[in-house]
């Protein structure tokens, strides 16, 4: 994307992002809302103060020529946040934009699917992040900021932080998976991290200022199930699916 310069649209970018701020939202939500004003502002020349529905139709038309109905929707809910707080205007209701509702079946992991994704995976840091993740049915951003003191290995429940709606919540640990973590952690000893940034090596993990980057799970991720040759939408299933206690056993046989 281009950047502006022009004064007005500065500001009013500014003002977006103190207010996406103020307001509590998660930094995703934070992220997408700005990301839309920055496309939209660049689409109109950055003339945004006085757009008419029908421009409005026509941008959201071009959109979703080129990118899903999952952006489009974010699109249009930062430009509705945008008129709300920063341009104290009323929305301009755009009756025609309306997502087609859909329901899909999941794609079903089999045993040896997993028992061979956790294989194939090489590096120790992104095995156990995939393993354990699955066998806990956690996001991606969940299992990114997991810490040595959620872990309640007396009670076998891990503290999810700050979840999905900014809501805590309690998940079950299976025996397996605090075996694999306790084992994990001791090749690295981070005083905070269950998963430390490994850009420093190995010997210097327990240095590390931040947890396993998000987009080099996704790639690593990308990356396995290309050499494996599956074309069902496995990080999806990864992050969602809880794993039956068979299938814990037999992934790290």
């Amino acid at each position: 994307m281009r950047t502006s310069d022009d004064p007005q649209f500065n500001h009013y970018y500014q003002l977006h992002c103190k207010h996406l701020k103020l307001k509590g939202l998660q930094p995703k939500t934070i992220d997408a809302y700005a990301r839309a004003i920055r496309r939209i502002g660049e689409y109109f020349g950055f003339q945004m103060d006085n757009l008419s529905q029908n421009q409005l139709l026509d941008y959201f038309h071009t959109l979703l020529e080129r990118l899903s109905w999952s952006a489009v929707k974010l699109d249009l809910y930062g430009l509705k946040f945008f008129y709300t707080y920063v341009l104290n205007k009323p929305w301009v209701a755009i009756q025609m934009i309306k997502p087609p509702r859909t329901k899909r079946i999941p794609d079903i992991v089999s045993v040896a699917e997993v028992q061979k994704l956790f294989m194939s995976t090489h590096k120790l840091s992104y095995r156990v992040f995939f393993f354990t993740v699955y066998s806990m049915g956690l996001r991606l951003g969940e299992g990114i900021r997991l810490q040595v003191g959620d872990i309640d290995a007396s009670r076998h429940r891990v503290h999810i932080r700050n979840a999905k709606g900014n809501k805590d919540r309690l998940v079950p640990l299976p025996d397996m998976t605090l075996q694999v973590l306790r084992h994990f952690w001791s090749t690295h000893r981070h005083p905070a991290f269950i998963f430390p940034n490994r850009k420093r090596g190995l010997k210097k993990a327990h240095l590390a200022t931040t947890p396993l980057d998000r987009g080099g799970i996704q790639v690593t991720m990308a990356a396995v199930i290309r050499d494996m040759g599956l074309k069902k939408r496995f990080l999806a299933i990864l992050c969602a699916t809880v794993m039956p206690r068979t299938c814990l056993r037999l992934a790290l046989i």
